[in-house]
């Protein structure tokens, strides 16, 4: 069989694999395929101003198993209507349109009806200036080797695709880095570091007594006491201990496009109402099971409790967090019945990125005023039980005796260390210890761990800020 023939039939046996395999769930596949590249596409052409060629080269060559697909995509770029248009063999078309202040979102028939959003002028930063107006070139030659070691590419495959790296220490920035293409302005897509964006927001609104917890989460839907879901609390969402059946958010493959999450996230119009319909699979509070259901589900929280809007949702988080922590870069994306998609959709730049973790090193507290409660750092890096990557409460975590912990601190991270973390390599690390934040964000592939090289930058970082 000649390699022009093997392709297809290749591609064929795949999807007939899947087919087997995901019964009903495999007519997603499509949609969702095309959801996540319209998506990214929409996202880093529109909001971060990338080149959308390099965007999807960079992003299929970071997702195992997407090259059987990519070659049967069309994909369609439209600058001036500011849209992006992704079919598979011509079936599963998805539409990603950008809305000013919105970001993007899939488009599932409705995007004549939003509304333009405007903001009032941003108020004065609580928080000191981190930087100069210009790239902040490392301070030592140590912190230069450590940044050139980040940015450098093995000789074969996995390569890096590093973005940006960041470093900062006692609040100020020490070092950083930009690929060619980007800068340090650039909005950088967070995928699901975007979880502890939501999960700060949960956190003031617990510090302003508007949601508990310990308690059941105010879900609509739950609240019969006859309903199991009922025993669902804010605590297990953030924990991913809720025991819906959505199936895992931790692959990005070919393979898991037939979790019912993806479903969700590139199917559905309203995600949070989707995810808030299923059944448990395991009782609240007995498995750890990281999916993006979870947070969405803590989006519609924040919704509600902001106003109801998405424009009340960016009021409340430029108001609360955002300008106080002089994050002026800010684009939280939303689904289309308006719920901020919080699991994975939040871009930035490095700096502002960084900004978010400051915070979590002065245990929630800007310029003396207290954002999140008492020992809210502390909470969401105590570890979840039985989470073998280890998961705290919105962020990652080094605590614990998790197999992740245990394979993090082997390879030279600090136990003290909690993260948000994106998939294809975006990292928001927080060191209370070395008073470090670290950002790196870029395109890798999620496995081996040690592609992306972030455990040796953090190791390189912290021999070179030791003694300063």
């Amino acid at each position: 069989m000649t390699r022009r023939r093997l392709l297809p039939a290749l591609v064929a046996t795949t999807a007939l694999t899947a087919l087997a395999v995901g019964g009903a769930r495999a007519r997603d596949v499509p949609k969702v395929a095309t959801g996540f590249i319209a998506s990214v596409l929409c996202s880093e052409t529109f909001v971060s101003g990338l080149d959308p060629d390099r965007t999807l080269s960079e992003t299929r060559a970071a997702m195992p198993g997407a090259g059987l697909l990519s070659w049967a995509m069309d994909v369609r770029v439209d600058r001036a209507a500011k849209d992006v248009s992704v079919t598979l063999l011509g079936l599963g078309r998805s539409h990603a349109v950008y809305r000013d202040g919105l970001g993007c979102h899939v488009d599932h028939g409705e995007s004549r009806d939003w509304p333009t959003v405007r903001l009032s002028p941003p108020q004065p930063a609580l928080l000191p200036d981190i930087a100069p107006p210009h790239v902040v070139a490392p301070a030592t030659p140590a912190l230069a080797a450590a940044l050139d070691r980040a940015f450098a590419e093995p000789e074969a495959p996995p390569f890096r695709r590093t973005h940006a790296v960041l470093v900062m220490k006692d609040g100020k920035v020490i070092a950083e880095r930009y690929a060619p293409g980007f800068t340090l302005d650039t909005p950088l897509l967070g995928f699901s570091a975007t979880k502890s964006m939501t999960a700060t927001l949960i956190g003031i609104l617990v510090h302003q007594g508007k949601l508990a917890l310990h308690a059941p989460a105010p879900v609509a839907a739950w609240q019969s006491e006859s309903d199991p879901r009922h025993a669902i609390t804010v605590d297990h969402l953030l924990r991913h201990t809720a025991g819906l059946a959505l199936g895992s958010s931790l692959q990005a493959s070919l393979l898991s496009a037939l979790e019912p999450v993806n479903r969700m996230k590139f199917v559905e119009p309203d995600r949070a109402a989707y995810a808030e319909s299923m059944p448990l699979k395991t009782a609240p509070g007995a498995v750890s099971n990281y999916h993006d259901g979870n947070t969405v589900i803590l989006s519609h929280l924040i919704r509600d409790a902001a106003g109801g809007s998405a424009a009340d949702v960016l009021r409340f988080a430029h108001r609360e967090l955002f300008d106080p922590l002089g994050m002026a870069s800010v684009t939280i994306e939303f689904d289309a019945a308006g719920t901020p998609e919080g699991s994975s959709q939040m871009l930035a730049s490095a700096r502002d990125w960084a900004r978010l973790g400051q915070l979590y090193l002065d245990d929630g507290v800007v310029a003396g005023r207290r954002i999140l409660p008492a020992g809210w750092a502390d909470y969401v890096a105590t570890p979840t039980p039985n989470a073998y990557v280890g998961l705290g409460a919105g962020f990652w975590t080094n605590r614990g005796d998790s197999f992740g912990a245990n394979y993090r601190i082997a390879h030279g991270w600090p136990r003290d260390a909690l993260f948000a973390k994106g998939t294809l390599g975006q990292y928001v690390i927080v060191i209370p210890s070395e008073r470090l934040v670290i950002a790196r964000f870029g395109r890798t592939v999620n496995w081996p761990p040690e592609a992306d090289g972030v455990a040796q930058l953090v190791s390189d970082v912290i021999a070179a800020t030791r003694g300063e």
